[in-house]
C-alpha cells in the first residue's frame, strides 16, 4: 500500500477517535502517523522532482508539519485535561492537505478531457 494512502487513513482514524472521546488512542495514532506522513512527503517531493507534479509533495509536506505541530501541542497538554483545540484543528488541516491533490484532480480532469476531445462534428442537414 502506498504511504500516500496510509497517512491520511491514520489521521482520519485519529480524528474519529477524538470525536469518540478516546483521546489517548488518538494521541498514539497521531504519533504513529508521523513516520508514515514523512514517507509520503518524501515520496511526493521526489515525484515532484521527477516532473510528476508538485502539488502532492507540497501538500504532504505541509500535512507533516501540521501533524508534528498537533502532536507537540497534544503531548504538552496536562494529563486529564481537555484536548487542545489546536491539536484537533491540526488533524483536520492535515486531512484537508491530503485531500487537495484529489480535489485538484477532480476539477482538472474534465477540463483536460475537453481540451483533448476537440470540436464535435456537425450533423449535416440533407
Amino acid at each position: 500500500m502506498r504511504p500516500g494512502l496510509v497517512a491520511p487513513g491514520l489521521a482520519l482514524a485519529a480524528a474519529l477517535s477524538d470525536a469518540g472521546g478516546v483521546h489517548g488512542f488518538a494521541s498514539w495514532l497521531v504519533l504513529a502517523s508521523l513516520p508514515v506522513a514523512a514517507t509520503a512527503a518524501f515520496v511526493g517531493l521526489s515525484d515532484g522532482l521527477e516532473g510528476l507534479g508538485w502539488l502532492r509533495g507540497l501538500s504532504a509536506s505541509f500535512a507533516l508539519v501540521v501533524l508534528v505541530l498537533g502532536s507537540a501541542v497534544r503531548e504538552g497538554a496536562p494529563r486529564g485535561a481537555a484536548v487542545p483545540t489546536l491539536a484537533v484543528s491540526a488533524i483536520v488541516m492535515a486531512l484537508i492537505c491530503y485531500a487537495l491533490p484529489a480535489v485538484a484532480w477532480l476539477f482538472s480532469e474534465p477540463l483536460r478531457s475537453l481540451r483533448t476531445a476537440g470540436p464535435r462534428p456537425r450533423a449535416s442537414r440533407a
